[in-house]
């Protein structure tokens, strides 16, 4: 805990501004309006109110533990008061705005708002409500803040489901409307908007019971042994599998397209972990084997580019070996470079590649700015896989490939190499490592894997464009892979579920989702830097400077 630097009085004003600064934004961006008719609980809150009230809570939250004031008799009061002064930010803004008008400044500063601000209820009672029910919130906060772990852990997230599952209302009824009687059930807890009060309260009873019980288990169970360990994993394993085989069927079209864009997104980031997490080389144009691939797929499949075509798996071998070579090509002009000069020669790399697709010079051969079309789809059989659910099993098929391949590179001889490099080139080299080799065998096994995606993404467009190969990719890869967590092979799958299908899942928010997304990544970072699932090394050496840090730090007089 850390010592005190204010008196707690000043430290409750302070997290009380700062929550009622964080709802002033909500409200002024107009997320407040926009969600003040999307209930959560039909007919008793909704998604409006938790933006502007929820602050708080997060706030006084963050200072208790911080230990800026004493959980006590007196610390109810403080965070009371911290509460009170969120509201009075709020009601200052209702105030202003009904003797000023603010919309020419603040477009969003509308009477839409200030009835949201108010429940409906006026300046009057509306504002002393909107104090009191502030300062509650701060006491909530108090409150969870002196229970026991356990229950107070049951209590958040149980409240946390809830709001997701009123929130999301729409979606879950769009996915289960599939399930033939399940649907029925699943459509008895919600109301036009948002879940009922009795669905909400079974939903909180079950959530909270579950994560309740599982607690209690875990603490009361003794430590599985390892032969128990390797029997419930493998049995998870199985389930996942079982899973991953119906997800298609289960979710339906437009989910399996969000699938299809995870699992495309997964065998890049998978590449690029090796060449990244594993080797250490910073590679932003990685796009160009994904390009390469695909365009390779293309000039060899389609009728426009060759009179007597291959098909998909005829070309597949050509395209990943050409991969391969661009990958070699690349990587020995950059044996030598390190850092952030290999960052951008690799970066000219990539826009190389781009403008050469869209050339004259080679149009005759990639087709330019038009691009390639009527390329090959994959048959099994005489089954063409054409559409999102059937694409979805190739992606899936790859998927797993190359993740067994990447498991089984990251502990063999070779990816000991490869992080040797990474952590010093130097004394790996004094040590005997080929370092000309290994870097190479980087480059090419990061491009065979780009080059696969590009393949695949080929097919499932029948058409590849330049435009689809520029350098947000190459980032958005990148991005992936520091979310899920640099080196971690289970890490790429995590970062790309959050980073490509979390946007798509996020369109309840409408044109807010970004900033929902980017206040989320925000968040994530802060508090998990090594990823969220990071390699256990990384966990390892961050937890090891956290604590190093901790124990240098002066002790309070």
């Amino acid at each position: 805990m850390q010592p005190q630097t204010s008196t707690p009085w000043k430290a409750a004003l302070r997290a009380g501004a700062l929550g009622g600064a964080v709802a002033l934004l909500l409200s002024l961006v107009g997320m407040v309006p926009s969600f003040s008719q999307r209930y959560i609980i039909s007919g008793w809150f909704t998604m409006g109110q938790v933006l502007f009230l929820a602050p708080v809570l997060f706030t006084v939250s963050a200072a208790l533990r911080r230990g800026e004031w004493n959980i006590s008799q007196r610390g109810m009061l403080n965070s009371l008061l911290a509460g009170a002064v969120h509201g009075g930010v709020l009601s200052a803004l209702v105030l202003i705005g009904s003797l000023i008008n603010l919309r020419a400044m603040l477009v969003n500063a509308s009477p839409q708002l200030y009835n949201a601000l108010t429940f409906g209820q006026g300046l009057f009672p509306g504002l002393p409500i909107l104090l009191a029910v502030s300062a509650l919130i701060g006491g909530v906060a108090d409150v969870l803040q002196r229970m026991p772990h356990l229950p107070r852990r049951a209590l958040s997230q149980t409240a946390l489901w809830v709001v997701l599952i009123g929130l999301l209302r729409d979606l879950i009824i769009t996915i289960s409307s599939r399930w033939g009687f399940l649907a029925d059930v699943i459509q008895w807890f919600f109301a036009a908007t948002g879940l009922t009060p009795l669905g909400a309260l079974i939903c909180a009873a079950l959530v909270g019971g579950v994560i309740y019980w599982r607690g209690t288990r875990t603490s009361k169970t003794a430590a599985p042994k390892k032969n128990q360990k390797a029997t419930r994993r493998w049995l998870a394993l199985a389930a996942l599998a079982l899973l991953a085989i119906f997800l298609p069927q289960i979710l339906g079209i437009f989910f399996s397209e969000i699938l299809d864009n995870v699992m495309m997104y997964t065998l890049m980031g998978l590449g690029l972990n090796i060449v990244v997490g594993f080797a250490g080389l910073l590679d932003l144009g990685y796009v160009a084997f994904f390009a390469i691939g695909a365009y390779t797929m293309g000039v060899l499949t389609s009728p426009e580019m060759r009179a007597t075509p291959l098909t998909y798996w005829q070309a597949l071998p050509f395209a990943l070996a050409i991969s391969v070579l661009s990958g070699i090509i690349l990587g020995l002009p950059v044996l030598k470079m390190r850092g952030d000069y290999l960052a951008i020669v690799t970066l000219g790399f990539g826009e190389i590649v781009r403008l050469l697709a869209l050339s004259d010079w080679l149009r005759p051969w990639l087709g330019g700015t038009q691009g390639i079309q009527l390329i090959a789809q994959p048959r099994v059989g005489n089954l063409v896989l054409k559409n999102q659910q059937e694409l979805y099993y190739l992606f899936l098929v790859g998927v797993a490939v190359v993740l067994f391949l990447a498991w089984r590179l990251k502990d063999s001889r070779i990816g000991r190499a490869w992080m040797a490099l990474r952590e010093d080139e130097d004394v790996a080299v004094a040590m005997g490592i080929n370092h000309v080799a290994i870097k190479l065998m980087a480059f090419a096994t990061g491009a065979l894997f780009s080059g696969l995606a590009g393949t695949i993404f080929a097919a499932k467009l029948t058409s590849v464009y330049p435009h689809s190969m520029n350098f947000l990719v190459s980032i958005n890869v990148l991005s992936l892979i520091i979310l899920g967590g640099i080196g971690s092979v289970p890490g790429v799958f995590v970062g790309a579920l959050v980073l490509i299908g979390a946007p798509e899942l996020l369109r309840e928010f409408a044109e807010f989702r970004y900033l929902v997304y980017g206040a989320l990544l925000v968040a994530m970072m802060l508090t998990r830097p090594e990823g969220l699932w990071p390699e256990a090394r990384r966990r390892l050496e961050l937890h090891e400077e956290a604590s190093v840090e901790l124990e240098a730090s002066p002790e309070p007089a």
